[in-house]
């Protein structure tokens, strides 16, 4: 049986120094090196044989040995043409695992078409087959694959990651604090949202400047069908916080300038008892959703929807 690769500081630097490789902080090249904090990703990922895992950040495998012996199948991807040639060693003797080599997304909103393609094959060979994030993503893609995966086509039942400590604080955020805001909104009116654990810098290597932290995300479909029109709710909320200091009013009216005048927008806003003169980061989740569907049924009364 394939035996767990322990990627340790002396692992990593030995492997980098026998083929001349040295990490990409473009890549967002932050390796885990406390086996334990790898095993704690595995177990609250919580994998069966039913679960598709897409792993994005392939490293040097470390974390795809141990889910590929727990998962049905372990999608991974990595960017860097020469870590995916250092991985492919560890990893060849992995029957379930499937590496692709390039960016995983096609841009900042959506994923490369070929990730999609490969998951949708994957899951249709596993019955009952479901799709599974799970990941120490790099810092520079954790917002937007983490985002975008819940806009995709194929829904995730869950998504356990290794992110910025502060990207995890502004997805569990409350509102009227300093870190709520659209992605709090978009995440916690889908997922139930939960932080496992906080890590410092001293458990990856090369050392990033900030904490980081395993997050677990478990999508709720009951949250997620109150949802009528998913794309117009993330427009609608990334909308209603790019200023987020402004006024309600304003700031719908700004949202809606090319498809509802000041006095269509004045007609939802009282008709709906909003207060025009809030602000986005005062409502909940549920609220925003209530707001968001409000002025999605007037584009359609007035013939925009």
């Amino acid at each position: 049986m394939p035996k767990f690769q322990n990627q340790t500081i002396s692992f990593l630097t030995k492997r980098f120094r026998e083929v001349g490789l040295r990490p990409v902080s473009k890549h967002g090249q932050n390796f885990l090196i406390d086996m334990n904090l790898l095993d704690m990703i595995v177990r609250s990922a919580d994998l069966g044989p039913q679960d598709v895992v897409l792993e994005i950040g392939t490293g040097t495998g470390s974390l795809t040995t141990r889910m590929a012996a727990e998962a049905g199948h372990v999608i991974t991807v990595e960017i860097d043409e020469h870590l995916y040639t250092l991985a492919s060693e560890e990893l060849f003797e992995f029957e379930n695992v499937t590496m692709l080599q390039f960016d995983v997304l096609k841009n900042k909103n959506a994923f490369r078409p070929e990730v999609m393609e490969t998951i949708k094959e994957k899951l249709a060979e596993i019955p009952g087959g479901r799709l599974k994030l799970a990941a120490n993503l790099p810092y520079n893609v954790a917002t937007p694959i983490l985002s975008n995966l819940l806009r995709s086509e194929i829904t995730p039942v869950s998504m356990t990651a290794t992110i910025q400590k502060e990207v995890a604080e502004r997805i569990i955020a409350v509102p009227s604090t300093k870190d709520y805001g659209a992605l709090s909104i978009w995440m916690q009116s889908q997922c139930r949202c939960e932080i496992v654990r906080i890590l410092p810098p001293g458990v990856f290597w090369p050392r990033p400047k900030i904490d980081s932290a395993i997050i677990n995300l478990h999508v709720d479909e009951e949250l997620r069908g109150r949802i009528a029109d998913r794309e117009f709710f993330h427009q609608f909320t990334r909308a209603i916080f790019f200023h987020r200091r402004k006024f309600l009013r304003s700031v719908l009216i700004s949202a809606f300038k090319d498809r509802l005048d000041k006095t269509q927008v004045d007609e939802v806003i009282e008709a709906n008892g909003l207060q025009p003169d809030a602000r986005a980061e005062q409502f909940t989740p549920d609220e925003v959703l209530a707001m968001s569907e409000m002025f999605r049924l007037k584009l359609q009364a007035v013939g925009l929807g």
